[in-house]
């Protein structure tokens, strides 16, 4: 096929001559969904599944698709495997470091398919599944692709109760990872036509500050606040800590020795998150669910009752329902008034 013709400069450059030299066909328009699948399985996912960005749940989610990678067509959800009982450690270490390895995992997984759809000749992108995100949008929406309504569109799982995907066979234990492609797929996933979740309603009692309820409201601002304290709106509450204390005694009455190492530790580090319970204790999922069958109340005792009764502070907007759930529910574990964050500053006297 004749391209167009090049100014004789441009068409006497060396890269141009080898370009129109080995300068291969289009690649098929439409993309074979099990080459497809495989290429994400043998890259490290767990599962995966494709959905069209034309498909009516991702209605939201087009605008930002064709902004992220223009001409997008489809949508690969891909998920990641977490291990049940690291998540499920009431040390906060061994839990976070666990999201963070299945977050790193799940974004080299998804780069290596981006690069296998360039090398094919395919126009295709990764955002990242967690962190970074795009700040400069922030307090609004700050990520690029919402993973999760991708992944339920796909068919890889339901929204439970906690607002996290669960996948009927790894239950809520998993990661999401997106990768837009601007083909078409021979197969798309369907929607599961049932809810994994077995409505057992523990993450409504792990939950330290109430944002779960029973009757499937969710307080977001509630979980931010605490979830997230050294995230985002925390950190900048955290800021305006340090900024508002007179001397180094004033901040240390102010903020623990403990609260700032662990600040510290998540500037260091990828940030660490103060809960994620709900995530924790969820027993749904074919390869999750039996052990909680075979004997509940060994499961209550093992892996909910250390993560209620465990000493924690607790961080919530003064006067909250989150305060007082956390006050009443949990009196053990002590709460703390902060800002989150979302206020702006007082006006300076």
């Amino acid at each position: 096929m004749t391209g167009p013709k090049l100014p004789a400069k441009l068409a006497a450059h060396p890269s141009v001559q080898a370009v129109l030299a080995q300068r291969r066909p289009s690649p098929p328009a439409v993309i074979d969904a099990a080459w497809l699948r495989e290429l994400c399985l043998a890259a490290g996912a767990d599962d995966a599944a494709v959905v069209s960005l034309d498909h009516p749940d991702l209605a939201g989610e087009r605008e930002h698709a064709l902004a992220a990678l223009p001409g997008t067509r489809s949508l690969i959800a891909m998920a990641f495997r977490m291990n049940r009982d690291n998540c499920r450690s009431p040390a906060r270490s061994v839990a976070n470091q666990e999201f963070h390895q299945t977050d790193e995992h799940a974004n080299h997984a998804a780069r290596s398919v981006t690069q296998a759809l360039q090398d094919a000749g395919y126009r295709a992108l990764n955002p990242s599944v967690g962190f970074p995100q795009e700040m400069d949008r922030y307090p609004g929406r700050i990520w690029v692709v919402a993973h999760k309504t991708v992944a339920v569109a796909a068919g890889l799982g339901v929204m439970g109760l906690h607002r996290n995907v669960i996948h009927p066979k790894f239950g809520s234990f998993v990661l999401l990872a997106t990768v837009l492609v601007d083909a078409e797929v021979s197969e798309y996933g369907q929607a599961l036509d049932y809810n994994p979740c077995i409505d057992c309603k523990l993450c409504v009692a792990a939950c330290p500050i109430g944002a779960i309820r029973k009757d499937g409201s969710f307080d977001g601002l509630g979980c931010a606040t605490h979830n997230y304290r050294e995230f985002m709106s925390g950190f900048t509450d955290w800021v305006q800590t340090v900024a508002d204390s007179q001397d180094a005694a004033d901040y240390r009455s102010r903020v623990t020795d403990s609260e700032s190492a662990s600040m510290w530790q998540s500037l260091a580090n990828p940030p660490g998150y103060k809960s994620g319970y709900c995530l924790a204790v969820c027993p749904a999922g074919e390869d999750v669910l039996g052990p909680y069958l075979d004997d509940r109340k060994t499961f209550m005792d093992t892996v909910l009752r250390p993560l209620q009764e465990k000493t924690e502070t607790l961080y919530v907007l003064p006067g909250s329902a989150a305060q007082a759930h956390a006050q009443r529910r949990f009196p053990h574990k002590p709460t703390k008034e902060v800002s989150g964050g979302w206020q702006p500053p007082p006006p300076r006297s």
